[in-house]
C-alpha cells in the first residue's frame, strides 16, 4: 500500500517517538515536508543528517498541477492551511494513506489516513 508521511509522523519517527515501526509499506513525502524537515533553525548537523538520510529512503514528491489545484480545494473547502493542504493533496493525488496525527487533517472527506501511536 502506499503512504504519506505528514511531516510531524516523520518527526516522531526520527525523534524515536513511535510506539511501534511503521508497517512495511511505499513511502512517500510531500516536498512541503521536506522543506519543513530542512528549514527548522535550530536543527544540529547530527539531526540534519539523520533527516538527509531518511530523504534518501522516501520518495520526495513536487508539486504537480493536480497538487496544487487540490491544495486550493482543500484549503478552500477544510480552511487547512496551506501546507497541511499541499500534503493531503499529494495523498489523495498519489491515491494513499495519509500518516498524520494533525487532528484537522484526519478529519478531511475522502482522505484516507491513520493516527501513529506514540510512546
Amino acid at each position: 500500500m502506499k503512504k504519506v508521511l505528514d511531516t510531524n509522523a516523520i518527526l516522531y519517527l526520527l525523534g524515536g517517538k513511535l510506539a511501534k515501526p511503521l508497517p512495511p509499506a511505499e513511502y512517500s513525502i510531500s516536498v512541503i515536508s521536506e522543506m519543513e524537515l530542512l528549514s527548522y533553525p535550530a536543527v544540529d548537523e547530527a539531526a540534519l543528517a539523520r533527516i538527509r538520510d531518511f530523504l534518501g529512503e522516501v520518495v520526495v514528491i513536487d508539486l504537480t498541477e493536480d497538487i496544487r489545484e487540490l491544495a486550493i480545494r482543500l484549503r478552500r473547502q477544510h480552511l487547512l492551511k496551506l501546507p497541511d493542504a499541499i500534503v493531503a493533496a499529494t495523498a489523495l493525488s498519489l491515491q494513499a494513506e495519509l500518516v498524520t496525527n494533525d487532528e484537522k487533517l484526519l478529519r478531511v472527506p475522502g482522505l484516507s489516513s491513520r493516527r501513529v501511536e506514540l510512546k
